[in-house]
């Protein structure tokens, strides 16, 4: 994307994802710099990255669907797998070196993978995973989320914002 990323990286360790893109932020803003001589003018990224856990199942297709879509939803492409910086391009026309940087995926990929990629989402699935998003919630099946969010403290993100709304006691 010209102004932006989606990646959806599978962290083993607590600190990791954090580490991680710490480390390519940086990297990709000093060479983004040098390369157009622009040292010391200010940051290239508005703001930190966004990060939510997702259920290894459908969930995890959405999401990964969502990722590849990207392009195609921006009207970049016509067709999804068209993106040169995608993955989905790299596992359909790239080389060796290309399709090595792609990890294996924790579900299976489903054979119409394609079909079902270039076809649009709902708008309720936006809706479902743009929520996750904004506010960092676990993406998956209600019980999951439940789990997920005690389990690393993100209850929070599972109510709806500002203050709760007075009860009318009759009064």
């Amino acid at each position: 994307m010209p102004n932006h990323w989606h990646l959806l990286l599978w962290p083993r360790g607590d600190d990791e994802l954090s580490e991680t893109l710490r480390w390519l932020t940086v990297t990709h803003t000093q060479r983004w710099h040098a390369a157009h001589r622009t040292a010391g003018t200010g940051p290239l990224y508005q703001g930190r990255f966004k990060s939510f856990p997702v259920q290894t199942d459908e969930h995890f297709l959405t999401v990964a669907r969502y990722v590849e879509r990207n392009a195609l939803r921006a009207n970049l492409v016509r067709r999804a797998e068209n993106w040169r910086w995608g993955g989905l391009w790299r596992q359909h026309r790239g080389d060796a070196k290309a399709k090595a940087l792609l990890s294996d995926w924790p579900v299976p990929r489903p054979r119409n993978w394609l079909t079902y990629v270039n076809r649009p989402e709902t708008a309720q699935e936006l809706e479902a995973l743009r929520g996750s998003v904004q506010r960092g919630r676990p993406y998956g099946g209600e019980p999951w989320q439940a789990r997920v969010a005690k389990r690393l403290s993100l209850e929070s993100t599972l109510r709806p914002r500002g203050r709760p709304k007075k009860e009318d006691d009759g009064l």
